[in-house]
Parts: C-alpha cells; structure tokens; sequence
C-alpha cells in the first residue's frame, strides 16, 4: 500500500476521518496477514515509511505508524503519505549458549542436599 491520505476534506469531520484512515490501515495489515505462507517462511513482516509526501517519507516501524498519523492531525498538516509493503519473515533460532545459562529451578537445592 502507497498512499497519500488527506486530513482535511470539505464536508467531513476531521475526527472520524481520522478514524476512517486508522480503520483502513488495520484492515489492510489483517488482509496481508491472512495470506497463505510459502514453503519455509514463518511471518509477514512489513516495511513501511510515513512522511507529508512520498518524496519526505522516512522509514518507521510498523507500530509507530499510528502514533505518527495522530502527530500529523495534531500539528494540523494536510496529508500525510504511507507506504506498507509486506515482506517475507523468518524467525531467528535462540543460541543454545542461552539456554543454558538460565539457572534452573531445583537445580541449586539439589546441589545444598548433596553436601550435606
């Protein structure tokens, strides 16, 4: 998704426009969310950008997004540009070195028992 969406249009509240945008977001992250995996990836991640014009935009996490559109309607700016575009994602494995420095539970008071 690219868009440049306004906050000011004649005729409609700012509020549930605003709201309406929001709405219009989630919905396309729920729809990319639902598709069908291929063969070896386990999430869609997304990369995304948000800025006053698509030649402005900076690159943000995807949870700052929100926060970023009600910047804008705060600071009173006319549009604001997204882009959402998802991505293959692959979950890194956890290092075995830090599985095994977790202390284990009884481990410690099975070691007391044992020198007494």
């Amino acid at each position: 998704m690219k868009k440049t969406f306004q906050l000011q249009v004649e005729g409609k509240h700012p509020e549930r426009l605003l709201e309406a945008i929001k709405h219009e977001l989630r919905k396309y992250l729920k729809r990319e969310r639902r598709r069908v995996l291929p063969e070896g990836i386990d999430f869609w991640d997304f990369d995304c950008k948000f800025g006053t014009n698509a030649e402005a935009a900076e690159v943000v996490h995807l949870n700052d997004i929100i926060a970023r559109i009600d910047a804008a309607s705060n600071a009173k700016e006319p549009q604001f540009y997204v882009e959402i575009l998802a991505k293959h994602g692959v979950r890194a494995k956890r290092a075995v070195a830090e599985a095994d420095a977790r202390p284990s539970m009884h481990g410690d008071l099975e070691g007391d028992e044992a020198n007494d």
